[in-house]
């Protein structure tokens, strides 16, 4: 419903806004895009440019990780699409609320919804389409790990991309397929589709978006990580998430993240490990993108095996204490409970709390001092109360240790 006396948008002004919002966002100046485009969304007469502009808009919500508001504009370009009454925009349309589901997850409705696109008869656009909407029933497929359904609509979606000649379509699906070939385990061929994509980008992808490029090196260093190559591995991460973080795409931030956590899991660096786990598990619950959060809950537990190996019990206690946080936003109060009994074993295995007033050290930065006997106080515990002796072992001394 317009407002009365709002200034109305016709073809030609709506058309120049769009393009106003593309040179906007392709130059990462994305919220003053969204503004852009907003704007034209409320004012346009024009049902084609508004089917656009919400095209528009899907895109860009789907490259922040606004999943929700992705799926919220996709139900609106559906009954745009209907108004306009033309079959492309219907299948178009029916595409993007496929893909908002996958984003969040919803494996089965995206599978329903790229069956309805390929059930509707449009013209030679609606067919080009068809390649995009097999990769993306591949992907739902593939999160529902049925390979074998996943891996034939991948091989249609490459089909539809060599008979068109889209190259972009054809990068998508590798990356796809090194995704495939990670979870079955075969990893000189995960690492071969994302390398493809990358020879795609380098050959014909000098007018595209950088996300591709991303895309591709993020494949080939999960890849590189399995096949124990980890400076590769290191080398193709640290580039992908540089173009994420130039673009603000927290989805491959998230990703990029649980892969450099798993590179150093794999050094066995736990300590620098954990906070990537942790910044990763965070992105991921915001967005949405729970199969990411298993993903990171399953690293997160690797981790917890090897410092349980290592006898490395800071990293276990830093575990215990996100495992805590995520199984509380969850609610799995068992699971809960089972790593809030962990932590306090650790902290009391280890000796991280200050005798005198209970609380735990190393939580937070805090000035402390060590008595002659080694065990270790809060300072201003220490200044406050006095001490006749260690309230630990008893040992009697006032002077101050060197430490």
């Amino acid at each position: 419903m317009r407002l009365f006396g709002a200034k109305e948008m016709g073809q030609d002004q709506t058309k120049q806004q769009i393009e106003k919002g593309l040179q906007l966002y392709q130059s990462n100046q994305t919220e003053k895009a969204l503004k852009v485009w907003m704007r034209v969304l409320e004012k346009t007469t024009d049902p084609t440019g508004r089917f656009r502009v919400l095209g528009c808009l899907i895109t860009a919500h789907s490259e922040m990780g606004r999943y929700k508001d992705m799926l919220k504009f996709a139900v609106v370009q559906i009954d745009t699409a209907r108004e306009l009454e033309d079959p492309d925009y219907l299948m178009e349309s029916y595409l993007n609320l496929a893909r908002s589901n996958e984003k969040l997850c919803e494996f089965q409705k995206t599978i329903s919804y790229c069956k309805t696109c390929l059930n509707m008869q449009g013209t030679t656009v609606s067919l080009q389409l068809n390649g995009q909407v097999s990769l993306s029933m591949g992907n739902a497929f593939l999160g529902l790990s049925i390979f074998q359904k996943a891996l034939e609509c991948f091989e249609k979606a490459l089909r539809y991309a060599h008979n068109n000649d889209d190259k972009m379509l054809e990068c998508r699906v590798c990356c796809s397929l090194g995704s495939f070939y990670t979870q079955i385990k075969d990893y000189e061929k995960a690492l071969f589709f994302p390398c493809k994509a990358a020879e795609l980008v380098n050959d014909y992808g000098k007018g595209w978006s950088l996300k591709y490029r991303a895309m591709s090196q993020y494949h080939m260093a999960v890849a590189y990580r399995k096949l124990g190559h980890l400076a590769d591995a290191m080398e193709c991460c640290e580039e992908s998430m540089k173009i994420a973080l130039q673009h603000g795409d927290r989805p491959l931030q998230a990703l990029c993240l649980l892969c450099f956590a798993d590179i150093h899991r794999s050094r066995a660096d736990i300590q620098t490990a954990f906070p990537r786990y942790d910044s990763s598990m965070s992105i991921m619950t915001e967005i949405g993108n729970r199969l990411g959060q298993i993903q990171a809950l399953e690293g997160i537990e690797k981790a917890q095996e090897l410092a349980e190996g290592l006898g490395n019990k800071l990293g276990l206690l830093k575990l215990h204490c996100l495992c805590e946080g995520i199984y509380r936003t969850k609610g799995q109060q068992r699971e809960l409970r089972d790593h809030v009994v962990k932590f306090h074993e650790c902290v009391e295995e280890m000796e991280l709390y200050c005798g005198m007033c209970g609380e735990s050290i190393g939580e937070k930065n805090n000035q402390l001092q060590a008595l002659p006997c080694s065990h270790f106080f809060h300072l201003k515990c220490l200044q406050t109360n006095g001490t006749r002796g260690c309230p630990n072992c008893r040992r009697s001394s006032m002077k101050p240790g060197f430490v």
